[in-house]
């Protein structure tokens, strides 16, 4: 089958022709149809976020038909439309059997731990296989498998509640999908906080206030438009110091601040008056739950959550495109979400 992988950190993806993998007893033999590019694909590629061996197929959000199943598979079938919960994991040990099974003793990522969906074939175990409705198509299903599941873990995990307000910071795929899902569970405002204005503009479709820090410090813009009393909710979605820092600062008294994005970096936080005395909270989020994929894949279905309105741009699976969406993260562009359609 054709693959685009990764053969050494720092170098281009390269197009490779690999063996089909193995179908077990336990196994679902999945043909892909569309693989989301993340931007922590990005990370990979560039060897800021090590992989387990290499070479390795990225790509770790993932939906296709079922081509083959094992022996023991009893819940799908030939023919089957289905989407792939990016973690596969024991199934047995007290973190899965808890339902945190981003904490798996044995966890293994697709598209970092082993092969993954950059590619016209993969084979996961039948417990990380959701079916996929007939209304979502293929390339919306598959950035629901990460960007959009974890802004949904995100806001369980900050505890939104109706009529509370929200900063995002970050309005890429995580962030519009964050955007939507913030004003479904009843949020009485929603900011969206990013330097680009083709993004900003997309947000404002989906009921978001724009707030630019190329206009001012977001801070301060964000106290002005909460009348001085600041955010009950915000969320990290960049991983960089500067806007972690400010999304704790944008806290209200009991405000809850959730970091999602990715860095190494760390920055400070003045105890007292940002955290203690407000009895604010800093969050990590971690993934996302195979437990909220079936609530995620019914608000696609049903409309409330809306993937179209040129969220998503498609690519063929070939080294040079993949790259070039690589290279476009990297920078920080106007895509939204790239999907490899197959």
């Amino acid at each position: 089958m054709r693959a685009v992988r990764l053969i050494k950190p720092g170098s281009p993806l390269k197009e490779e022709e690999i063996e089909i993998p193995p179908v077990g007893a336990g196994d679902v033999l999945i043909r892909v149809k569309g693989a989301g590019i993340c931007h922590s694909d990005a990370h990979y590629r560039a060897g800021v976020s090590p992989v387990a061996h290499l070479p390795l197929t990225l790509g770790h959000e993932i939906a296709g038909v079922v081509e083959e199943t094992g022996a023991e598979v009893a819940g799908f079938a030939t023919g089957d439309r289905v989407c792939v919960h990016y973690l596969v994991t024991c199934g047995q040990c007290a973190f899965c059997k808890a339902g945190t099974e981003q904490f798996c003793t044995a966890v293994q990522m697709i598209g970092k731990h082993r092969d993954g969906g950059y590619a016209e074939f993969i084979v996961v175990p039948e417990r990380s296989v959701f079916r996929l409705p007939a209304e979502i198509p293929f390339e919306q299903g598959a950035i629901l498998m990460c960007s959009s599941a974890t802004s949904l873990h995100a806001l369980n995990k900050v505890r939104l509640r109706a009529a509370e307000t929200v900063a995002i910071f970050g309005v890429g795929g995580l962030g519009i999908s964050a955007v939507q899902l913030a004003r479904h569970f009843g949020a009485a405002n929603v900011f969206a906080v990013d330097i680009n204005p083709r993004k900003l503009e997309l947000a404002e479709q989906f009921g978001a206030i724009s707030v630019n820090p190329a206009a001012g410090n977001p801070v301060e813009q964000l106290q002005e438009l909460t009348h001085g009393r600041g955010v009950d909710v915000a969320l990290e979605l960049i991983g960089l110091p500067l806007t972690m820092h400010q999304a704790v600062k944008s806290l209200g008294i009991l405000g809850r601040a959730a970091l999602v994005g990715l860095t190494q970096e760390t920055f400070e936080v003045a105890s007292y008056s940002e955290i203690v005395n407000k009895e604010a909270e800093i969050i990590g989020v971690s993934d996302h739950l195979a437990s909220e994929i079936p609530l995620l894949l019914e608000l696609v279905r049903t409309g409330k959550l809306d993937l179209s309105h040129g969220i998503v741009r498609t690519v063929p699976l070939e080294a040079e495109a993949v790259n070039g969406v690589l290279d476009r993260l990297e920078k920080f562009g106007d895509d939204v979400r790239v999907v490899i359609l197959l």
